[in-house]
């Protein structure tokens, strides 16, 4: 790997183009312009370029010998939601909006190694370098899917890697079976009745109901599974009153639930409404339950997982490979590895050192708003895409 780590040295074009990339974030299915330049920049490379794919998606398609045989690598393109407080001169410039989570970063690490791979195609087969919309939310994976995505570009297996803050650089860590957890949100109204707050007898106050059920909710896991099943159910939202004189008519839940298998939310979903709808009638409100599933888990195939672990062993050495941690958190990545067998890991974007002055004043986490990607990871990121094409495609 001493040649490919020679020719990845210089990556300051697309350090650029990352940087460029955080500078105009966009949100889900909004990816217009970030479409493009990832479209313009492939064909400069004589790369074959499909755009349009779920709205904004952009497949690129590098063929090397004569094999028939296929391999998909994805990089998610959107950002979030979130107002940077950095402010280095590449920091968003759409108030609002940030790469919080790191996509602009996995875009250029796939874009180097793009550039790498039709510069110089040592494998027999294709590669198939998908760019996905909306993975923020907006089950981008699926659409694309649902957009034809395996059957246009039929590949054999699908991996993808996103960057792990707090994980030193030089380090990955991969899993196989559930390493992301299913999402799911729960919205409750419960409906009683208004009355003065000096005068409770002469209303239904759904106060009261709404600490009861978020109470019962709390053991719904901790006394039904084994403790070994890991689950969560958080409520993030309760919705009531006006005046502090005042009791309301009624009081809203909202919240989160998240598992690493089906059986497990089946059984939350079961309990969550029975818990709802059984208290409201103990004390003489109505209620209404919503229950929203949206991400499923993200579950790697053990073959493909034990793959990527030695591609990673033999080019980086087994002390920069660990064992992942499941985390709670949600991945669209899980619609992917539904219909093609593949693997979802995770590489170290350091401690925060790597940002530029005048970076906000938290902590360089996901999803929070002094973040930025560490460009050193995008050489690093590109030998790794190479050497598993290279290993894939070299392989009977």
């Amino acid at each position: 790997m001493a040649a490919v780590e020679s020719d990845m040295d210089d990556v300051s074009d697309v350090v650029l183009l990352r940087r460029d990339i955080h500078s105009y974030p966009e949100l889900a299915f909004q990816e217009h312009r970030t479409s493009e330049l990832i479209a313009r920049t492939l064909k400069q490379w004589d790369i074959d370029v499909h755009t349009g794919i779920a709205q904004t998606g952009v497949v690129g398609v590098v063929r090397g010998g004569t094999g028939s045989r296929a391999i998909g690598l994805r990089a998610d393109i959107d950002a979030l939601p979130i107002s940077e407080a950095n402010q280095f001169a590449h920091a968003s410039r759409h108030p609002g909006r940030m790469h919080a989570c790191g996509h602009d970063g996995h875009t250029a690490m796939l874009l180097a190694a793009a550039k790498r791979l039709s510069k110089q195609p040592d494998f027999d087969g294709t590669v198939y370098l998908i760019f996905q919309p909306a993975e923020e939310g907006g089950g981008g994976a699926r659409e694309m899917i649902k957009d034809g995505l395996f059957d246009r570009f039929p590949m054999e297996a699908i991996f993808g890697i996103h960057n792990w803050p707090g994980l030193d650089v030089g380090r990955f860590a991969v899993a196989p079976g559930p390493v992301f957890a299913s999402t799911n949100d729960f919205r409750i109204v419960i409906n009683g009745k208004g009355a003065h707050a000096a005068m409770p007898h002469l209303g239904i106050d759904p106060i009261p109901v709404a600490c009861h059920i978020v109470q019962a909710f709390q053991a719904i896991i901790a006394r039904n599974r084994p403790p070994v099943d890991a689950g969560v159910i958080s409520v993030t939202v309760v919705r009531a009153g006006e005046a502090t004189n005042v009791i309301p008519d009624s009081c809203e839940i909202h919240g989160t639930a998240r598992t690493f298998t089906v059986e497990l939310l089946d059984l939350i979903e079961k309990r969550m409404r029975e818990i709802t709808f059984g208290v409201c009638q103990a004390f003489g409100t109505e209620g209404s339950f919503e229950f929203r599933r949206n991400y499923p888990p993200t579950v790697n195939h053990p073959k493909e997982t034990e793959f990527v672990e030695q591609v990673l062993c033999d080019l980086l050495g087994p002390n920069s490979v660990a064992q992942f941690q499941p985390t709670m958190g949600g991945e669209d990545f899980s619609y992917f590895l539904q219909r093609r067998p593949g693997c979802y890991f995770v590489m170290g974007n350091g401690h925060g050192a790597h940002r530029d002055r005048d970076h906000g004043s938290g902590p360089c986490t996901l999803h929070n708003s002094s973040y930025d990607f560490n460009d050193d990871l995008i050489p690093l990121g590109a030998r790794v895409w190479v050497a598993l094409v290279e290993a894939w495609l070299g392989t009977p």
